[in-house]
């Protein structure tokens, strides 16, 4: 029986690429049931791809809470979950989905909430990441939780500077290219050290792990204990990403591959 995280199957004796076509087929036919209707073959396939190869990968498990904003016919359908929970769309409409591109902010008002607790991955064994399409105004934040009512302030997040904070109350990166597209996403896997990707290269830093509160991770904006900060981005992503550690070199290039695959194919 697959579970809602599309392809987290009970133990059965099945290939791993059987599980990986259940999983895509699972994926496909949720989205085209919010869409109301089929979709193309070329997306199909450019779906199957993603989903088998990063099951190929060995990055599937990793993938704990996510959607591709992107490909899908409508804005129901391209919030049809990947893996976890559904995100709650705060504001979004369809005239800010575009099948190619993803989904826009508008700085202000819109976000998601992943519904995907800080706390629900391990400590010092989680990633994130979004893939951007087109940036936003500087200094606004991608995807982000902030926890300040404890000293120090802890914080995960990525911000369109492009800054970045992972279980820390410091940055592993900093100001660093402003405007960037592409996948921008960050892992941790030990409490002493962490690494980011951001356009095609990847770095790890030395920086000490501070425990998180059970706060949401939110899209375009920040959750900052529990509400809703400032600093919304008014850029278009085209996907995103929580969970455990994972290898971003693998995740860069599949979700790259998959941009370029869906564009094709609509």
């Amino acid at each position: 029986m697959l579970s809602p995280l599309y392809g987290q199957l009970s133990p059965l004796r099945v290939p791993t690429t059987d599980i990986a076509m259940l999983a895509a087929n699972a994926y496909i036919a949720a989205v085209e049931a919010a869409d109301g209707q089929s979709l193309e073959s070329g997306v199909k396939s450019a779906f199957t791809d993603f989903i088998v190869g990063c099951h190929n990968d060995g990055i599937w498990t990793a993938l704990k809470s996510s959607c591709i904003l992107a490909g899908a016919r409508t804005l129901s359908g391209a919030l049809v979950p990947l893996a976890g929970t559904a995100p709650t769309n705060n504001n979004f409409v369809s005239a800010d989905y575009n099948r190619e591109t993803g989904l826009l902010g508008n700085g202000s008002t819109k976000y998601l909430n992943s519904n995907r607790s800080a706390t629900a991955d391990p400590q010092n064994n989680a990633h994130f990441g979004v893939f951007v399409s087109a940036p936003g105004v500087t200094g606004r934040y991608y995807l982000a939780q902030f926890t300040t009512s404890t000293t120090p302030i802890r914080y995960d997040y990525i911000m369109s500077n492009i800054n970045i904070v992972i279980r820390g109350d410091s940055n592993i990166a900093a100001n660093l290219s402003p405007g960037a597209t592409g996948l921008i996403a960050a892992s941790r896997s030990s409490s002493s050290q962490a690494s980011y990707r951001i356009n095609k290269n990847s770095s790890t830093v030395n920086n000490t792990s501070k425990a998180v509160d059970n706060l949401n991770l939110f899209i375009y904006a920040r959750n900052i204990n529990g509400s809703l900060g400032s600093g919304l981005s008014n850029g278009r992503l085209s996907f995103y990403s929580i969970g455990e550690s994972i290898n971003l070199v693998a995740l860069d290039t599949r979700v790259s591959t998959l941009m370029t695959d869906l564009a094709a194919a609509i």
